[in-house]
């Protein structure tokens, strides 16, 4: 095995950037206080605590003000730049696929190792999103020359923290102040490909689902804190974890001292800071004092449990410590609106609601939300409105497409940013009445930037008139053309009641409701029957068991036209999507890559199935010929699920003749030979 000639490699980039008159800083000094501490408190590289000591450590200015930390680790044998796999190529992941971190792998390598400390720095700083990682390698070669390569990569958390190369070099003298303009160019220029961005949104999901499952166990088994309360924990300490820029400082660990003062044990001073996000997110007061006092204040200011010390340091700081370090970094980055829909999924898992399970209170998964705001022709200038909220999913579907579609619309950079706010301020209002769930709602939506403006904490069917309750427009009609819903099927009529009521407001537009699938087969009377008479339904999807282990229903998606009575000429189109192309499991301890996978085109599946609702049966392509078809309905309100509609054809056909004259051959030839068989056997013996 070549000796390591490491030390001579770091003397050799040193010299480059004395050369270069870039100061640097050694494995055992602090570049600054705060990446210090990003480092010191980051996992080391060879697991566990311990600290991170990168060889050389530099700091940057490319543009007035802009502070770019750079990270370089240096390697001495050939081959250790970069690991690669068996056919070659870099392979730049520092975790392995279930979550933990490859040691070996930022151990070894220059590259994988400055990439392992540049992490470190975007999980544990705030004043840095934008990392170089450098790895410097060599080795000598037979004539006992030293020879060096170089890779050069950046991360930044709007890059969701993908590793990506910026340009080849074969020294360090790019760090030089007159090359620093064409490094910037060369950075600025660094985008995700689609495929690599949707890729690290299902990693970074599956990364939080599992962070929040360790956190759950830990407040359950470690810490007793109550099933109740760990909702309003988490959320609280997300909203105080994030800050509002140049407002309202993001809480520190080191803010938790433990005291037992009424303003400053640790509760008061968490709840000190939600307030002051709160009142700077400029929620209307009403709304804040729901959040505060109904959800909040139980749990932060009057449980003592929760703030008094234990060893040193409460359970909330405990908690909180994890949330800063574990949850919070994946929410700092412009492009956290793909993975906030995890974060809620596994909080809404732990909420504890009365009845739950008569109520069948369970959240639809985004990628049946994004397809019904899809068939519901969602664009920017839709009003969205939901009656029974959860936490929000709907909303959140329906706000993408409507800000995707104003930035393809419009083109006028002030223009945009108008619509945008008039888009999350005035054009969605959804309605939940428990009020755990209700917060959830409301920090799913302001993690959204901010549309949690019309967000109401009442019971859709008894309190609420169907009118904005705040802002410039309050006491007017929301005028809906747009409804999504999931509605409790305890409700009457299945919960149609929520869809009759809400239908009844709007005067067009579309419907799109998730439901059990039997209310359109009867169960939903009388409120299907009088839906009929003012709206046109215009497909029944059956669903695939997309609530596996956690509601024992079958559903369906029907879609309405609303304001145009259903005609008796009118053609239903029914799907069967029982085939999804998704291979469901119901494992408790199992992130959502194992319990949900794409085994056979589901994305294109579900695209198929907008195409075929919107544009009929020339675009199918994965589903079989029978799972799309039309038929017209009664107006009786009772005849709605596609096994209603589904013919059987009964009449013989040449290759069913032949199939049994087959299935009788074989059994016919079977049959003889075991006769055969048998009459050569010797006679049984008692």
């Amino acid at each position: 095995m070549a000796k390591s000639v490491e030390e001579l490699v770091e003397d050799r980039a040193k010299r480059w950037l004395d050369d270069c008159q870039v100061s640097y800083y050694a494995k055992n000094e602090e570049l600054n206080a705060e990446i210090g501490a990003a480092l010191r408190e980051f996992p080391s590289k060879k697991g566990g605590q311990g600290g991170n000591f990168p060889d050389i450590q530099v700091m940057i200015e490319p543009i007035k003000g802009l502070y770019l930390p750079v990270m370089i680790e240096v390697k001495g044998k050939p081959g250790a730049l970069v690991k690669r796999d068996d056919a070659g190529r870099m392979v730049l992941e520092t975790r392995k696929a279930n979550g933990e971190w490859d040691w070996a792998t930022i151990q070894h390598y220059a590259l994988n190792g400055a990439i392992h400390y540049a992490t470190a720095i975007l999980y544990g700083s705030r004043s840095y999103d934008k990392v170089l990682a450098v790895g410097v390698n060599g080795w000598k070669d037979a004539s006992g020359a030293l020879k060096t390569e170089l890779a050069v990569y950046y991360l930044s958390k709007d890059n969701l923290l993908i590793p990506k190369r910026v340009a080849e070099y074969s020294d360090l003298s790019f760090l030089r102040g007159d090359y620093l303009p064409e490094l910037v160019e060369q950075i600025e220029s660094i985008n995700l490909t689609e495929s690599e961005r949707e890729a690290k949104a299902n990693e970074i999901e599956n990364l939080i689902e599992i962070r929040l499952k360790e956190l759950n166990q830990t407040m359950r088994d470690e810490l007793q804190i109550s099933e109740n309360m760990r909702v309003s924990l988490v959320a609280g300490m997300i909203m105080a974890g994030l800050g509002v820029e140049g407002k309202v400082s993001p809480l520190e660990i080191a803010e938790l001292k433990g005291d037992l003062g009424r303003q400053t044990h640790d509760g008061a001073v968490i709840m000190n800071r939600i307030r002051a996000f709160l009142e700077e997110k400029e929620l209307p007061p009403e709304k804040r004092e729901v959040v505060l006092t109904n959800t909040l204040a139980t749990t932060f200011l009057g449980t003592d449990a929760l703030y008094k010390p234990r060893n040193g340091e409460s359970p909330l700081k405990r908690v909180y410590t994890f949330v800063q370090k574990q949850i919070l970094p994946y929410f700092t980055s412009k492009h956290h609106l793909d993975f906030t829909g995890r974060l809620f999924n596994v909080l809404n898992a732990w909420v504890k609601v009365p009845d739950g399970a008569e109520n069948d209170v369970v959240l639809t998964p985004r990628y049946v939300t994004d397809l019904m705001a899809r068939l519901a022709g969602v664009n920017k200038d839709s009003y969205v409105w939901d009656y029974a909220l959860g936490s929000a999913g709907f909303l959140i579907s329906a706000m993408k497409l409507m800000l995707l579609d104003a930035k393809a619309k419009i083109k006028s950079p002030d223009e945009l940013r108008r619509k945008e706010l008039q888009i999350k301020h005035e054009q969605l209002l959804g309605i939940e009445k428990l009020p755990d769930v209700y917060l959830l709602a409301v920090l799913n939506m302001i993690l959204m930037q901010d549309g949690s403006a019309n967000i109401l904490n009442e019971d859709s069917l008894k309190s609420f008139d169907g009118f904005y309750q705040q802002g410039a427009r309050k006491g007017q009609p929301f005028p809906a053309d747009v409804f999504l819903l999931n509605p409790p099927y305890s409700a009457e009529g299945k919960g149609f009641i929520f869809v009759e009521l809400a239908l009844s407001r709007m005067r067009h537009g579309r419907a799109a409701v998730l439901i059990q699938e039997n209310a359109g087969s009867g169960n939903g009377l009388p409120y299907t029957k009088r839906i009929l008479e003012r709206n046109t339904l215009l497909a029944s999807i059956h669903m695939a068991d997309i609530f596996k282990g956690k509601a024992g229903v079958q559903t369906a998606i029907y879609l309405f036209e609303v304001g145009k009575p259903h005609d008796i000429k009118q053609r239903v189109r029914f799907i069967d999507f029982t085939e999804d192309g998704y291979a469901r499991q119901n494992r408790k301890k199992s992130s959502l890559n194992v319990n949900l996978r794409d085994v056979d085109h589901a994305k294109e599946r579900y695209e198929e199935v907008v195409n075929l609702v919107l544009y009929g049966g020339a675009y199918r392509h994965y589903l079989a010929p029978e799972a799309f078809f039309e038929d017209a309905i009664s107006l009786s309100g009772d005849d709605w699920t596609i096994q209603q509609h589904r013919k059987v054809d009964t009449t013989a056909k040449r290759e069913d003749f032949e199939r049994v004259v087959a299935e009788y051959l074989s059994w016919k030839v079977s049959t003889l030979l075991r006769s055969e068989v048998n009459l050569g056997k010797p006679p049984a013996r008692g």
